[in-house]
């Protein structure tokens, strides 16, 4: 009990400290990213990942809380994953090679003893498919950490009642470090996970949830997996349904400040771990997984209809090549020596000039 009060702490101050030194290593270097008209840095997720890590090396270490063999696979095969992600980060790298790298790396761990052959190719699908889930969460500020705070507390619940205490142990760890995060990645963001960070939380909790899971019976151990992660699955099938729709955007079209979209997801997250983790011990019957399935249904029809995004706003100054001002939907002309202020973070410090700036355009 005592380590683990002392290595939640350790992982929150730890990640916290590494994602505001990365961050100015990021700005210093030009490893940005455009997000909704703004440029904020990535290598965030190297935080995540250095402090998650970090911590639950030093506990297996020191043998205070080892990992064990489940665990311990898990979170080798999730830092692999996260250099995936960060060289995605850095450079472009197709979609295939990533959903491949996830893929093998899923297969290294999925208990194939538990699930068999068939149980295990499952698995290793729903593994992928719950990583990428995380990281269509990360097209908004705050939103990704939330939800994986959430889902990871939960899960450790669940690998506790299961006696799992390595694994439980890393679930700790993660959401701490997350938790250390959100101190820099809540809205407005000074720093966003990238791929690193959303690849290797998703893979991680996704890959927890499958072992935990893995000896249960099929019809509560299934209810209790999609309700885990029905947040995830639920922005992503929205967006696969309308490309660029993500739940995130939808909710900013209608109204809500960037942290109340972060405030309601992550509502809806804890709803959603809260059913999952009453049918992992027992205290609720599978069936309940239902509701959440409804709202889930709910949510990817309602909200791929209507119109994709708001009117925009006339553009100040014409489109080459357009003549005249107002008749082009236009306010004035632009001056011809007028020139364009360099982008700046929301605290006011100065983007590199283009040659040296890495933009990566991502939506959000």
């Amino acid at each position: 009990m005592l380590y683990g009060i002392v290595a939640a702490i350790a992982a929150l101050l730890l990640t916290a400290a590494l994602a505001a030194l990365l961050r100015m290593f990021a700005l210093r270097f030009g490893v940005v990213e455009r997000r909704r008209l703004r440029v904020v840095p990535l290598l965030g997720g190297v935080a995540v990942v250095g402090g998650t890590a970090l911590v639950a090396g030093a506990g297996e270490w020191t043998e205070v809380a080892p990992l064990g063999a489940d665990a311990g696979r898990l979170l080798v095969a999730g830092i692999g994953v996260a250099l995936l992600g960060l060289v995605a980060d850095l450079r472009a790298v197709p979609l295939a090679v990533q959903v491949g790298g996830v893929g093998v790396a899923a297969a290294l761990t999925v208990p194939y003893g538990e699930l068999g052959l068939l149980g295990g190719v499952l698995g290793v699908a729903w593994i992928v498919f719950v990583t990428f889930a995380f990281v269509s969460l990360d097209h908004a500020d705050g939103v990704m950490g939330t939800v994986g705070v959430v889902t990871a507390f939960a899960l450790s619940g669940c690998a506790a009642a299961e006696v799992m205490d390595g694994t439980a142990a890393l679930l700790s760890v993660l959401a701490a470090a997350l938790t250390g995060f959100l101190m820099q990645g809540r809205p407005p963001a000074r720093i966003v996970p990238g791929r690193c960070g959303a690849l290797f939380a998703g893979f991680v909790l996704a890959g927890a949830a499958v072992v935990v899971h893995g000896g249960r019976e099929t019809g509560a151990g299934v209810a209790a997996l999609f309700s885990l992660t029905a947040v995830g699955l639920a922005d992503l099938a929205l967006a696969a349904r309308r490309p660029g729709g993500h739940l995130a955007h939808r909710l900013r079209r209608g109204g809500l400040t960037s942290r109340g979209v972060m405030v309601v997801i992550g509502a809806a997250a804890f709803g959603g771990a809260l059913v999952g983790l009453l049918i992992d011990l027992g205290w609720v019957e599978p069936s309940a997984a239902w509701w959440v399935a409804g709202v889930v249904a709910v949510v990817v029809l309602v909200g791929g209809v209507g119109p994709f995004s708001r009117p925009r706003r006339p553009y100040p100054f014409p489109s080459p090549g357009a003549r005249g001002g107002a008749a082009d939907g236009c306010s004035a002309p632009r001056p011809p020596n007028a020139r364009r202020a360099r982008p700046q973070t929301p605290d006011g410090l100065k983007i590199p000039p283009p040659d040296r700036l890495r933009i990566h355009s991502r939506t959000g």
